[in-house]
């Protein structure tokens, strides 16, 4: 498929799936006229990719972990390390961190508008 197909199939811009490239995490092949063709698996691959973002891992804890992972679900592959596991559990606890930090923030956020509630009422 095309790079335009994989960004409307992902809802990633094209801008970004060349990014992917540039940095290791997507690989497309080339057509005699230059332009890129991805294989199917590759609408995995951007979701996977796309979720570690979201998960804030950068580009290149990112390209280390995906050759260790199955795309369509996530699991292991059979390259999956020891160290990966560990770098994966440390990702875990900084996201867990990161919840708690926000639950909190929320919880004081409440508190004001409760309090600001209150005296206008």
């Amino acid at each position: 498929m095309r790079i335009g197909e994989l960004a409307r199939r992902t809802g990633v811009s094209e801008r970004s799936l060349r990014y992917y490239e540039q940095q290791g995490l997507l690989k497309a092949d080339r057509t005699p006229g230059g332009q890129r063709e991805y294989p199917e698996q590759a609408v995995d691959r951007v979701i996977r990719i796309q979720e570690l973002f979201a998960a804030g891992l950068h580009s290149k804890k990112i390209a280390q972990l995906l050759p260790c992972m199955r795309d369509a679900d996530g699991g292991p592959s059979a390259i999956a390390t020891p160290r990966l596991v560990a770098d994966l559990v440390a990702e875990r606890d900084r996201i867990d961190r990161m919840i708690t930090e926000l639950v909190n923030s929320r919880g004081v956020l409440d508190e004001v508008i409760n309090a600001a509630s209150q005296d206008r009422g």
